[in-house]
C-alpha cells in the first residue's frame, strides 16, 4: 500500500509509513502526531490485529457493551480512530504524543510469515522502536502502551533493552508462554488455536478487497494484495498444532517469555481480578520478579478491555507516561508501589498498597475432609479417601458462613493427597462464593460474565515443584519433564491458584470445588462474544477440551485422600482490617 499523509480530525495522520527490518521487509505503520511541528514522546504498539480497523468493526459485541455501561470511553473522541486494545490517538495527540501502529509480520497491511510470539517477531518489535526513536517528530523517548497481545510483547522485546525504549504500560497481558497462556498447570489451553481462527486469518495480510474494508474511509484494512487460500496458508504457522506439539516447557516456551532480569524499564503493570487464563498472572509475576527499580502494580475489574478506555485507566496511564516520557515532575514518583480495585460483591473499592503480596496478609490454611467440609481444624485423624469421576464434575467442601465481614486479596495456593486409577490426572480447582441464601455470586471477568473468584489447574504428571521459585503462596512448577502415576500410588501436589480479591459479607461461605473439566456457572444463561466460538460460561474462551491432549489416561477415577499425616488446606490470603 501507498503511504500518504493528511491533516485531519486536528491530528496530522501519515498512514501506512514503511519500516525497514533487517532481512528486508517492510512493516507498515500508521501515526498519529500533533499538527504543530516539534518533537513529542512516542506510544508505540506492535500487533496483529490490523491497524485499520475500527474497534466497533471488528469487535461490535465488545464495543456496544463498553460503549454503553461506560459513555465516557466515546466521550471527547470522533472514535473512527479507536482499535482494539491500543490507545485512542484523539485522547493522547492533543496531550503532545505521537501515536505509532504497526502491523506486525504478516498481518493487515504488513506482508510477511505469521509467528506469534516469536524471536522474528520480538526482533521486529525492537527495530520499530528503534526506528521510532529517531524520527524528526521524536524527542527519542518512546513507551509502549496496549492490552492483552500489545501487552505481552511488552515483557518480550523490553527483555532485549531497546536503547529508546523508557516506559511501559502492561495493560492485562501475560508473560510466560507456557505457565500463563498456552498450558495451565500442565494442561492445554484451547484458546489460542480458537483465537487464531477468530483474531488472526481473518486480518491476514493478502485478503485485500476479499477482506473486511474500513468503514470510515474505504481502505481495505489487509492491504490491496489478494493472495490464494493455499499462499494464505503457506504465510502463517499452525498456530494450534504449534502449541500442541510443545506439550512440555522448552525453548520453544521460554523464547515467547520474559527474561526477568533483563527488565529494567520502568513500568505499570495492571492485571484484572477477573483474567483467569490469560489477563492477571503475568502482571503480578512481572511486578514480583522483573529487575526494573521503577515499577507498580494496579489491578482492577470489570471486561479486560474496559478499564484501559475510560477516564480512570486513561488518567493513570498519562500520570505515568507524563513523567517518563515528558520529564514532567508530576505527582507520580508518589504513587504506592501497589493500587487495588478492592472487590466488594457490589462494586470495587480503590485502596493503595506498598508490595504484593500485602506484607499484613494472614495466611490462614483452611483444612478439607472427608465430610465434604473446609475449616480451620484438621478433622481426619484416620485415613479415608473420596473417589470421583476423573473427568467429571469433581466434589465440593464447603466452609462455614464467615460471622464478619472477611477480605481474601492475593495469591493462593492449595495442598492436596491424589492417587488415580490411571497414570495421569487432570485436577480443576474453583474457588466460588455463595450468599446466606445459598446463591452462588459470580462476577463479570475479563471476558466472562459467570467468572467465580478464582481458579487453578495441575496435571499429576507435572506436579514437580522449583523448588527454587515456589512459595508458601505460590507453588512454581518445572514443566520440564511428566512424571507419570502407578495406579492408586498416593502422591503430594501443590496447586497454584491465581491471584483474587474479595471482601465476603457476613453470613456468605466460600465453596472448594475439585473436578476433572472446566468450570461452568450453572446459572449461565446463553451468551457469546463476536470474537470467540464458545458461548460464555464461567472461564470465557480459556478451555481445557483438547481431545488429544486429554485422552483416555484421563478419563478414569480419582480420588483425594486424608489422615493425620495427609491433611489437604487452601492457604488462603486474609487481609486484617485496618
Amino acid at each position: 500500500m501507498k503511504e500518504f499523509s493528511e491533516i485531519k480530525d486536528s491530528m496530522h495522520i501519515d498512514w501506512d509509513v514503511p519500516i525497514k527490518m533487517d532481512d528486508g521487509l517492510e512493516l507498515r505503520a500508521d501515526i498519529f502526531r500533533p499538527i504543530k511541528e516539534g518533537v513529542y514522546p512516542v506510544l508505540i504498539t506492535y500487533g496483529p490485529y490490523a491497524k485499520g480497523l475500527p474497534f466497533q468493526q471488528g469487535y461490535p459485541s465488545a464495543w456496544d457493551r463498553m460503549a454503553e455501561k461506560h459513555p465516557d470511553v466515546t466521550r471527547g473522541s470522533s472514535n473512527k480512530y479507536q482499535n482494539w486494545e491500543v490507545v485512542d490517538p484523539e485522547k493522547w495527540v492533543p496531550d503532545g504524543y505521537v501515536c505509532v501502529r504497526v502491523d506486525s509480520r504478516g498481518c493487515g497491511a504488513s506482508p510477511g510469515y505469521i509467528d506469534h510470539f516469536s524471536m522474528r517477531e520480538t526482533m521486529d518489535f525492537k527495530e520499530c522502536i528503534e526506528w521510532a526513536g529517531v524520527q524528526l517528530w521524536s524527542n527519542g523517548n518512546v513507551g509502549i502502551n496496549g492490552v492483552s497481545y500489545f501487552g505481552i510483547n511488552q515483557w518480550q522485546v523490553a527483555s532485549q533493552q531497546p536503547s529508546h525504549l523508557k516506559a511501559m504500560c502492561i495493560w492485562e497481558g501475560a508473560s510466560d508462554w507456557y505457565r500463563d497462556m498456552t498450558h495451565h498447570g500442565g494442561i492445554l489451553s484451547t484458546f489460542w488455536a480458537n483465537w487464531f481462527d477468530m483474531q488472526v486469518k481473518t486480518v491476514q495480510h493478502g485478503l485485500g478487497k476479499n477482506g473486511m474494508i474500513n468503514q470510515f474511509n474505504g481502505r481495505p484494512i489487509c492491504g490491496n494484495d489478494e493472495l490464494s487460500e493455499e499462499q494464505l496458508e503457506v504465510n502463517r504457522c499452525s498456530f494450534g498444532d504449534e502449541i500442541r506439539a510443545h506439550p512440555l516447557n522448552n525453548q520453544y516456551h521460554e523464547e515467547r517469555s520474559a527474561v526477568w532480569d533483563k527488565i529494567t524499564v520502568p513500568f505499570l503493570s495492571a492485571g484484572n481480578w477477573g483474567g483467569q487464563g490469560l489477563h492477571l498472572r503475568g502482571n503480578t509475576e512481572g511486578f514480583i520478579r522483573a529487575a526494573s527499580e521503577q515499577k507498580w502494580l494496579e489491578i482492577h475489574g470489570l471486561e479486560h478491555w474496559t478499564e484501559f478506555y475510560t477516564d480512570y485507566g486513561v488518567n493513570l496511564q498519562k500520570r505515568f507516561f507524563d513523567h517518563f516520557l515528558k520529564g514532567i515532575k508530576n505527582d507520580w514518583l508518589d504513587q504506592p508501589k501497589v493500587q487495588l480495585q478492592v472487590r466488594h460483591i457490589d462494586g470495587f473499592k480503590k485502596r493503595h498498597e506498598t508490595e504484593w503480596p500485602i506484607e499484613r496478609t494472614t495466611w490462614t490454611k483452611m483444612y478439607m475432609n472427608d465430610a465434604y467440609e473446609m475449616s480451620g481444624e484438621i478433622k481426619n485423624t484416620d485415613s479415608s479417601s473420596i473417589t470421583f469421576d476423573a473427568m467429571g464434575d469433581g466434589i465440593d467442601f464447603k466452609s462455614r458462613p464467615f460471622d464478619e465481614e472477611t477480605e481474601i486479596t492475593g495469591p493462593m495456593a492449595l495442598k492436596l493427597f491424589v492417587s488415580s486409577s490411571t497414570e495421569d490426572a487432570d485436577l480443576f480447582v474453583v474457588l466460588r462464593l455463595f450468599s446466606d441464601q445459598d446463591n452462588e455470586v459470580v462476577f463479570q471477568g475479563a471476558v466472562d460474565p459467570y467468572t467465580p473468584i478464582a481458579q487453578g489447574w495441575l496435571r499429576a504428571s507435572h506436579r514437580k515443584l522449583d523448588q527454587q521459585l515456589s512459595r508458601p503462596w505460590r507453588p512454581y512448577h518445572s514443566h520440564t519433564e511428566k512424571a507419570v502415576l502407578n495406579p492408586g500410588e498416593i502422591v503430594e501436589m501443590d496447586i497454584e491458584i491465581w491471584p483474587t480479591s474479595i471482601v465476603i459479607p457476613k453470613g456468605y461461605y466460600l465453596m472448594l470445588s475439585i473436578q476433572g473439566k472446566d468450570y461452568e456457572c450453572p446459572d449461565a444463561q446463553p451468551q457469546k462474544l463476536s470474537n470467540f466460538k464458545n458461548q460464555l460460561k464461567g472461564c470465557g474462551p480459556f478451555l481445557h477440551n483438547d481431545p488429544i491432549d486429554r485422552d483416555a489416561r484421563f478419563n478414569g477415577q480419582t480420588s483425594l485422600h486424608f489422615g493425620e499425616s495427609r491433611a489437604p488446606y487452601l492457604l488462603l490470603p486474609i487481609i486484617p482490617k485496618q
